[in-house]
């Protein structure tokens, strides 16, 4: 564990109770196991692929539950615990991976946008979506009905790319509201931090002017603590923030990767026995926060999700292609419509008899 030197962090964290750490432990168990269940069914052939998340229910579980209702997330594509506590109904994030849908949820409703598969691009997004925020003057009034802040959520890997550091200059000098949450799970697929980069990725915010924590991302009072005193200080207009949570990726990239390929089993075992769950689980029974009544019940919470997810996946039918021009843009768009009307009309010509395919057709 990371020791906590920030006296708001310590602050934050003196501040939750049994109920929070129980709510907390009760998220992190019920998306593992959904996890678990999404990657067999991948396996099954019911998914094309599926970005397991497990190892790092903390980092996500305690940054996730320190947002407020007006915040909004802009998450990658391995955010599973997050749509969790931003309400999405977990079932939603399957037609995206079984190739049938873009989405699923309302972005608004959740304040939880739609995943993103490009590498980096939407902490672009995130830091327009903050700068508009700033300029609707919901930003360091003071009142917490009205203050809102953005979290962007990117890996390691990410922060090779040009975008997330372009997104760090666009922020930094407009003081845009937006924390910038580095899940460094030591792995970027194949190419572990070491060889990504020379410094530990908090040192980076001090090169843009960016408030900068590093925080044990397996401790999930840290995460929670770290992450509310991230929020306040963007939401009170003080600029963005960068949190590197310090975690690992227990599985693979996704499932179309073999980390047995690359990794040693030893550091497998050593990040195994920081496990998360198994952390929260000891500290709730060791100061008498809950009983082995409720683990069981979260427990058997869990399998009754697992096998509402199977059901509900196995159910999944293909909507008709025409759905792919159906949100291009918010508003009518003529060039839509005249794509829309040529796949029409070029599907409809199947409906007939197929034409020869022999040599002499041709």
């Amino acid at each position: 564990m990371l020791a906590v030197v920030d006296p708001a962090v310590r602050a934050e964290a003196d501040r939750l109770t049994g109920e929070d750490l129980r709510a907390m432990y009760r998220d992190m168990v019920l998306v593992r196991e959904f996890d678990r269940e999404a990657t067999s069914l991948q396996r099954q052939g019911e998914l094309g692929l599926w970005p397991e998340c497990r190892g790092q229910e903390a980092a996500q579980i305690g940054s996730g539950s320190a947002l407020r209702p007006r915040d909004h997330v802009f998450p990658s594509y391995r955010e599973h615990g997050v749509a969790h506590v931003r309400g999405v109904d977990l079932r939603e994030l399957l037609p995206i991976f079984r190739g049938i849908a873009q989405g699923g949820w309302d972005p608004v409703a959740h304040g939880f946008h739609l995943y993103t598969l490009v590498i980096g691009s939407h902490t672009l997004h995130a830091t327009g979506y903050a700068m508009g925020i700033q300029r609707d003057g919901d930003v360091g009034t003071g009142d917490p009905e009205r203050d809102r802040a953005v979290v962007a959520y990117f890996g390691d890997g990410a922060t090779a790319q040009g975008d997330v550091n372009e997104a760090f200059v666009f922020a930094s000098t407009v003081s845009a509201p937006v924390v910038f949450f580095c899940q460094n799970n030591q792995w970027a697929i194949s190419a572990p931090t070491t060889v990504q980069t020379t410094v530990p990725l908090v040192d980076r915010g001090a090169g843009f002017g960016i408030r900068a924590f590093r925080v044990d991302g397996n401790d999930v009072v840290a995460v929670r603590a770290v992450t509310e005193v991230a929020l306040e200080h963007a939401r009170s207009g003080a600029g963005p923030v960068l949190v590197e949570a310090v975690t690992y990726r227990m599985g693979a990239h996704t499932t179309s990767d073999d980390p047995t390929r690359y990794r040693e089993r030893a550091e497998e075992e050593a990040w195994r026995r920081r496990d998360p769950i198994d952390r929260l689980r000891t500290l709730l029974l060791a100061e008498g926060l809950a009983t082995q009544e409720f683990l069981d019940g979260v427990d058997g919470e869990a399998r009754e999700l697992a096998a509402a997810v199977r059901t509900y996946c196995r159910a999944l039918t293909k909507p008709p292609a025409t759905v792919m021009f159906d949100h291009a843009y918010a508003a009518a768009h003529p060039l839509v419509a005249e794509e829309r009307a040529w796949y029409e009309e070029y599907a409809a010509s199947f409906d007939g008899p197929v034409a020869s395919s022999s040599p002499s057709a041709h």
